[in-house]
């Protein structure tokens, strides 16, 4: 099978994400998995988990490029790309990423500054008298 591509989002992080068949090499912004994320083992979990879940720990190659955001969001981006890759690789892991909500872009983002406010609702202290 040829190489899939596919995009994954989070906050501000984009995940470009080719899939490939292999023998189950990670490779984020041309480091391991380990060397990207040092010892964040909830983050890698998160990372891993679609791959967990289906089952192809072992058998396919994934290179992928990550921009924006934080470790946590790029985790959340990447996470949300390898399963829309595997989908693109085979419609059957559709009906096994769904029931996780793997498969849907998690839309909550930081909410905008207002004008006379200190952050979004962050208020001055209200004075009575």
């Amino acid at each position: 099978m040829a190489k899939v591509y596919a995009t994954g989002r989070r906050k501000t992080a984009v995940a470009k994400v080719w899939l490939e068949n292999g023998n189950g090499q990670l490779t984020i912004n041309g480091q391991s998995l380990d060397e990207w994320l040092g010892g964040l083992e909830s983050i890698k979990k998160r990372v891993m988990q679609p791959l967990e879940v289906s089952k192809q720990e072992t058998s396919v190659n994934l290179v992928i490029k990550t921009v924006g955001g934080g470790y946590s969001a790029q985790a959340g981006a990447i996470r949300h790309g390898i399963s829309r890759a595997l989908v693109a690789y085979d419609e059957q892991f559709r009906a096994i990423l769904k029931p996780y909500g793997l498969l849907t872009r998690d839309a909550r983002s930081v909410e905008r500054k207002k004008y006379g406010r200190k952050k979004a609702r962050k208020s001055t202290q209200f004075s009575k008298r």
